[in-house]
């Protein structure tokens, strides 16, 4: 049977029959943090889906030493306040054990502040700012790599792949767009290259044909924007109208299909570059899941699998060290979890050991190939 996760948070409908379990009756509850509404929400859907897929069949394995797992969802829009309150509310009101979440930096911050202060273990799929595991918190790990490394793979990428020499670097003035846009900048000025532009635009911004002039008149070899999807969709599009036919790479909030309805269609994203961890569908290890999600009819993009080894991570955790946080923290950062992802080990800060980090680039039918 076919355990199916709704939003509401006092129940979970059983798919193909009457009967209502009540939350009252879980045994271990994991909040799920993240935008599922706004122009970000395709990554809060994905969260979900991953999380829900997880949940639903580790429960039909058994459950977590015979407990059951229980999902409540929380939307925090990629608003910094508003996930706070999510977070108190999480943690005050839904009484979660754990946390899978959030996906912007600028809201995980914040709101692993109130986690952690509550002793809640949580363990963010998608924010990649390396401040968010720099600040000592005993029970906050990532499922992503960092800025850091990311913004150096895209930086040798453009240099030792693209030889450009002229680089224009934009962001959306954002904790992850700036941050990973700062990274990259860094990255490049450590092999020598300095950028010729550095800018920042405002995220929810659509008209950006001012700073498109700007740019062409530099007539840069690449640009590099720190940012989403909803911005860098119509400012490739925009750069492409005036004529500036300079490479566009990105990072890894650009890794959704609407990245290609952001920009207009397909002939606008062909040839965009972007940098990715390597593409989880294309693991052994999460091949059943896979092919569990497309019989589905729906294809696993983006952190969808990333949030579903989350869930797979606490399992594991929990069933080794039981139901107290600080020892399951303890044990995952002094064991391995053969995860959807493949085997993930963790460091004393909570980041991965190991980072995987690639470049992808946009074809002209609308999807990413890793290069």
């Amino acid at each position: 049977m076919s355990l199916k996760f709704i939003k509401h948070p006092m129940k979970v409908a059983i798919a193909g029959c009457l009967s209502v379990a009540f939350y009252a009756q879980a045994d271990i509850k994991i909040g799920v943090a993240g935008p599922f509404s706004g122009p970000n929400a395709t990554y809060g859907a994905q969260y979900w889906k991953g999380a829900s897929q997880a949940a639903e069949d580790i429960n039909a394995a058994g459950g977590i030493n015979g407990e059951k797992i229980v999902l409540v969802q929380g939307d925090d829009a990629c608003e910094p306040k508003q996930a706070v309150s999510v977070a108190n509310r999480l943690v005050d009101q839904d009484k979660v054990m754990a946390v899978v979440g959030h996906f912007c930096s600028s809201s995980t911050m914040p709101a692993s502040e109130v986690y952690d202060e509550a002793g809640v273990l949580a363990i963010t799929p998608g924010s990649t700012n390396p401040k968010i595991t720099e600040r000592g918190m005993k029970t906050l790990f990532r499922m992503c790599g960092r800025d850091d490394q990311q913004g150096a793979i895209a930086a040798d990428y453009i240099i030792d792949k693209l030889k450009a020499k002229k680089v224009v670097i934009i962001h959306d003035k954002d904790t992850y767009g700036q941050g990973l846009a700062d990274a990259t900048k860094a990255s490049l000025e450590k092999r020598g290259v300095k950028e010729v532009l550095y800018e920042g635009l405002s995220r929810g911004e659509k008209d950006f044909n001012a700073l498109v002039t700007k740019i062409g008149a530099l007539k840069p070899d690449v640009v590099y924007f720190g940012g989403c999807h909803p911005e860098a969709g119509p400012l490739v599009r925009q750069m492409r109208e005036q004529g500036v036919n300079a490479a566009f790479f990105s990072g890894d909030c650009i890794v959704t299909e609407e990245m290609v309805t952001a920009a207009g269609g397909p002939q606008y994203t062909k040839g965009v570059y972007m940098t990715f961890g390597n593409d989880p569908r294309t693991i052994a290890d999460g091949k059943a899941v896979i092919d569990k999600f497309r019989a589905g009819g729906f294809e696993p993009e983006g952190y969808t699998l990333y949030a579903y080894a989350s869930v797979q991570t606490l399992a594991a955790a929990y069933k080794a060290a039981g139901k107290d946080n600080a020892k399951a923290s303890d044990w995952l950062k002094a064991n391995s979890v053969d995860t959807v992802m493949g085997k993930k080990a963790w460091d004393s800060k909570g980041d991965l050991k190991v980072s995987d980090y690639v470049v992808y680039q946009w074809d002209d039918k609308g999807k990413y190939h890793q290069l």
